[in-house]
């Protein structure tokens, strides 16, 4: 209310209500809906911070079914959205590797026996993928040494 600006009397007669009628309605008590909200509230807060805000809506009105609670649905939401609580979106799985090219795949020579009876029997070589479009190195050790080298073109590139 902008009583600090206007007298009461004011904005009364611009709203066509009577001074008294406005002072009886600051002195009513909370309904028993805006209690029953209130208390909602807390539990909607409750069930909410309980699944690291990962739950929406439909979740956390089950939550409240569980504990007994009746309540519908959309006044779950309503609560939910005077609150400001949003559900974190899900992370959705990103595919990475392309498996239907029609590229030859090198054979696997090595069948996952990386050690060498002897030096210089079997090399290893590695061509990091570099995202930002920047040229990478190639390395290419042999397996009986045990050291990895890499190094990059620009700050970007792991």
């Amino acid at each position: 209310m902008e009583k600090a600006s206007f007298r009461v009397s004011e904005l009364c007669r611009t709203l066509d209500v009577a001074p008294s009628g406005f002072y009886a309605w600051c002195r009513r008590p909370e309904s028993a809906h805006a209690q029953r909200d209130r208390r909602l509230r807390m539990l909607l807060r409750a069930s909410f911070d309980a699944s690291k805000q990962r739950y929406g809506s439909p979740r956390v009105h089950e939550d409240l079914l569980e504990q007994q609670m009746r309540v519908s649905r959309k006044r779950v939401i309503r609560l939910m959205q005077e609150e400001g609580l949003k559900a974190r979106i899900r992370k959705r799985f990103k595919c990475t590797t392309m498996s239907d090219h029609d590229q030859p795949v090198a054979a696997n020579l090595l069948d996952r026996q990386f050690t060498a009876v002897a030096p210089n029997r079997r090399w290893v070589a590695t061509r990091p993928s570099s995202s930002s479009g920047r040229a990478a190195s190639c390395t290419s050790l042999p397996s009986s040494t045990c050291s990895h080298a890499s190094w990059s073109a620009g700050p970007s590139v792991p």
